[in-house]
């Protein structure tokens, strides 16, 4: 059985390995060494959580100190293929590959399709549009460029790098020198010193990316995405979301050209482009280039249901299967349902004790994964400035687009709005203040509903009434069939409660409500929500309930019912 190595198989790039599992090859996983420094450990952490998803067998093996050595490490594997799995793999990939004499792209293009600068002047060299810009060392040189150039608006960026980490949008010099005081002499994404930045023009536009695969330099799209993305106050461009594009609209075919024209540029012959899109006024412009599998840890499972292929495997075609490759050219661009990645922008730095999110995002119909990192309390989320920053991303796939662009922006709202039910560090919680006084409301409120059928009332405090069934929150999954009226009068229980911990007792109280019934929550009891009233209408709109009109002198409460 043939090897197959796969340099830094993270991020997406783990489904190589089964990829390759199912082609009757042996994958092994080549692990790159980084700086010793946080940022470097926190890099590595992230790739080896990738590997943790890896459901096939496998073999890892790790870089040596010198190139040389870990170029006769792998030659004694006699590999079919070096591949990389994400970013950081592509120069050692590239360069392990040639040298083994593999099928790869050529090694005197290595810095046009890894170096931010160096791909700019290569399709510049090319005759194609480009972004004007210039390496610098200091800011002093930046601002020498800046005024030379006549620039106004700015991007600044690590020469090497990728998730958006280190880029700064600076709307004038001031915010471009604060912008480069800050990033020189920082780490980078993988542990490096920051010692080259480059900056560029600003081009305003529409992002997209295009994802392509090269079988000796032909290329074919895979998939095509758009950005959404938002400016954080200190200049970062932090990802909101990713949409895929279903269908070409007016002149995005140019995009796909352009991309080709790219990948003709830099000498592409093998494997997967990332390719980053900017188009204005003028048409499309590179942005960069990731010569890898698209990031975003999306699963082979996601992309299969959305467009019936995913990248890595198409990448194999590339190399090992070339009917297949045109077969899927041939066919055209095709794809069965809409994704789209909702990424969390955090407003703060925050240590989260929990993530009533878990429990939200599961019920969109179009819901596929939710994935976040570790919410235990002790685990600091830090304020988004790129892709590595995000409070979590969930993932949605739907057949229908209007379904998913519903999800899409309820969980914008949520964000917005009620940010504790993404990430809660439990700083809103209230204390039982006047449980007798409140409860008068109540009880004026259970004196209107008697006719209402069959009626749930759950609560902390008691009532004489013989048709009205009352149960402690405790007892909610006791309970079986569904309500003419259910009403939540709950205050000490839900003291001692996280914030998902009470999200999650309200969605299951919220579900025993039946068609054509309604729920009734006071603010004496959505008042222990977090952040009150709009997360608990949050709670009711994601389990398709209609918020209906308040009505006059029955106090202040949230009343929903199930069409």
């Amino acid at each position: 059985m043939r090897n197959i190595v796969i340099v830094e198989a993270g991020s997406t790039g783990f489904n190589f390995i089964r990829d390759v599992v199912n082609r009757n090859f042996h994958p092994i996983a080549l692990d790159m060494k980084v700086d010793d420094t946080k940022e470097g450990k926190e890099y590595k952490e992230i790739v080896h959580e990738s590997y943790a998803n890896i459901d096939a067998e496998y073999e890892i093996i790790y870089e040596k100190d010198t190139y040389e050595e870990t170029l006769e490490m792998v030659r004694e594997y006699d590999p079919l293929l070096v591949i990389p799995g994400s970013e950081m793999g592509v120069r050692l990939a590239t360069r392990l590959a040639n040298d083994l004499d593999l099928l790869c792209n050529p090694i005197e293009n290595l810095d046009a399709i890894t170096l931010k600068d160096k791909m700019q002047e290569k399709i510049a060299e090319k005759g194609l549009r480009h972004i004007k810009g210039r390496v610098v060392t200091s800011v002093e040189e930046a601002i020498e460029y800046y005024d030379e150039e006549g620039l106004s608006e700015v991007v600044v960026k690590p020469v090497y790098s990728a998730g958006s980490v280190g880029v700064r949008i600076c709307l004038n010099k001031e915010e471009m020198i604060e912008s480069l005081n800050n990033l020189f002499d920082d780490t980078g994404l993988y542990g490096n010193v920051l010692t080259e930045i480059v900056v560029q023009e600003r081009i305003k536009g529409e992002e997209y990316f295009v994802n392509t695969v090269s079988c000796n330099g032909d290329h074919r799209v895979t998939l095509i995405w758009k950005y959404s993305k938002v400016k954080t106050e200190e200049g970062g461009n932090v990802y909101d979301s990713i949409d895929t594009v279903n269908e070409l609209g007016i002149g995005e075919a140019e995009i796909v050209e352009y991309a080709y024209d790219v990948a003709d540029a830099l000498g592409i012959k093998y494997g997967g482009v990332h390719g980053e899109y900017m188009v204005d006024d003028n048409g499309p412009v590179l942005i960069e280039v990731n010569c890898r599998p698209s990031g975003g840890n999306m699963d082979a499972e996601y992309l299969d249901k959305i467009s019936g292929q995913h990248e890595t495997d198409s990448i194999l075609d590339s190399y090992l299967n070339p009917e297949n490759f045109y077969y899927e050219r041939n066919r055209g661009y095709k794809l069965y349902a809409h994704g789209s990645l909702k990424l969390f922008v955090v407003p703060k730095d925050i240590v989260p004790k929990s993530s009533p999110m878990t429990h939200i995002s599961n019920k969109l119909k179009s819901h596929y994964k939710t994935v976040q990192g570790v919410v235990d309390g002790r685990n600091l989320f830090v304020k988004t400035q790129d892709f590595e920053t995000t409070g979590g991303t969930v993932y949605l796939v739907h057949e229908d687009g209007y379904v998913l662009k519903q999800d899409l922006d309820f969980l914008r709202s949520i964000e917005k709005h009620a940010f504790e039910l993404v990430l809660s560090d439990g700083s809103n919680k209230k204390t039982i203040i006047d449980e007798d006084e409140s409860f008068k409301d109540v009880k004026n409120l259970l004196e209107e509903i008697k006719g209402y059928g069959s009626r749930l009332f759950v609560t902390d405090q008691r009532v004489e009434d013989s048709n009205l069934l009352q149960i402690s929150p405790d007892e909610i999954d006791d309970i079986k069939g569904d309500f003419n009226c259910v009403v939540i009068n709950l205050n000490k229980s839900l003291v001692d409660l996280n914030d998902e911990e009470i999200a999650y007792l309200f969605l299951r109280i919220i579900n025993r409500v039946k068609v054509g019934g309604l729920i009734i929550i006071p603010e004496s009891t959505y008042q222990y929500m977090p952040h009150g009233r709009l997360s608990t209408e949050a709670l009711i709109k994601v389990l398709g309930l209609k918020i209906e009109l308040p009505l006059h002198k029955l106090g202040k409460m949230v009343i929903a019912s199930k069409q």
